[in-house]
């Protein structure tokens, strides 16, 4: 019987490990033409509902200014498209990055502004969930 109920959980440590590393956090999305206005990430894991937003950066890697955002549901989300509020050059770095959903006044608006709490970054053992990529 002990063997058993240790064979049992071990089967569903491997299980629930295997379904966590499916089901990872992340953001993907390649170079792109964004002159139609919006940027697109191909994959999203979310693991509640929030936001992909759109910074600028740099060389330096590091987010700047928020210059789209759409909403995400909880699980994987593909081909998520933000609309640009801002003109973006070809050449020109793009930060795509997992808000949350937490913290802010209203649930379904996006509260966030640089360095605030409200809808923030999504954060795995310290880094951001995000991709780069350059506008073609």
């Amino acid at each position: 019987m002990k063997t058993l109920i240790l064979a049992s959980a071990t089967v569903i440590a491997m299980s629930t490990a295997a379904f966590a590393m499916d089901h990872a956090l992340k953001v993907e999305g390649m170079d792109q033409d964004v002159s139609g206005g919006t940027v697109t990430a191909s994959s999203v894991m979310a693991e509640k509902n929030g936001w992909l937003v759109v910074h600028r950066t740099g060389d330096d890697m590091k987010p700047g200014p928020v210059v789209g955002h759409a909403p995400l549901k909880a699980g994987e989300n593909t081909d998520v498209a933000a609309i640009l509020t801002e003109e973006v050059k070809p050449g020109e770095k793009l930060m795509l990055m997992l808000h949350g959903e937490d913290g802010g006044m209203q649930t379904g608006s996006f509260e966030y502004t640089l360095g605030a709490k409200e809808d923030g970054p999504v954060k795995v053992d310290g880094k951001l969930v995000m991709t780069v990529v350059t506008a073609q």
